[in-house]
């Protein structure tokens, strides 16, 4: 699936444009068929759904030198939630990408309501989907966001819609805190409503039909 649409990109912190370089890195690789990068999203698929401290395997997999040497000063506990954010954010694009070797499901600009809103008919709201995006937003662990998230991305997996892993693994981030928390869930909640496809469709169409039967 290509998009031609060029959504709006919001600007990353050091988290997000980690997550953006390396997922770039594995995009394209696994889109040549590098056995490297296909190694390593089969590897990193198994940590969907999971927070970091649950995947020692995939430890030095997912995070390197890069992450640390840009990371601002933190407490320990902002590190390890924006160590778990990247893992969440990296976990899930394996899933997405997986068996997509023409398209590239990480794409700067595409926000998640976006994505999820691109899921239903143009002119409709798809109730079960709603609700089930809603539930994304009152998670209130990071375990709950990663699982409910990768229901979501299965989805968008399927008809080959694509999502902006560096943004969300910035929003997962600003989750840690009930102020941030509620920015995301604004985000995301205006993005679903806000979102538009375009239209191929003559605007003059309509008019000059009516004129035609007239």
């Amino acid at each position: 699936m290509t998009t031609t649409e060029t959504p709006k990109t919001i600007s990353l912190t050091w988290v997000g444009t980690f997550v953006d370089q390396r997922v770039r890195e594995i995009q394209e690789g696994y889109r040549l068929d590098n056995p490297r990068a296909v190694a390593t999203l089969a590897r990193l698929r198994r940590g969907a759904g999971k927070e970091i401290g649950d995947t020692p395997d995939l430890w030095g997999l997912i995070l390197d030198d890069r992450f640390y040497a840009d990371a601002p000063p933190l407490k320990e506990k902002d590190m390890e939630v924006a160590e778990n954010s990247a893992h969440i954010a990296l976990t899930l694009y394996a899933i997405h990408q997986q068996s997509r070797r023409d398209d590239r499901m990480h794409q700067r600009g595409w926000g998640l309501g976006e994505a999820v809103r691109r899921l239903m008919p143009s002119s409709e709201i798809d109730e079960p989907l709603r609700k089930r995006f809603v539930q994304v937003g009152h998670a209130v662990t990071y375990k709950a966001l990663a699982q409910r998230l990768r229901e979501i991305v299965t989805l968008l997996r399927r008809d080959a819609i694509p999502l902006d892993y560096g943004l969300l693994a910035d929003q997962l981030y600003q989750f840690r805190t009930p102020q941030g928390a509620q920015r995301v869930r604004t985000a995301w909640g205006r993005g679903f409503h806000a979102y538009r496809p375009k239209t191929t469709q003559n605007p003059d169409s309509t008019t000059t039909t009516e004129k035609d039967n007239s």
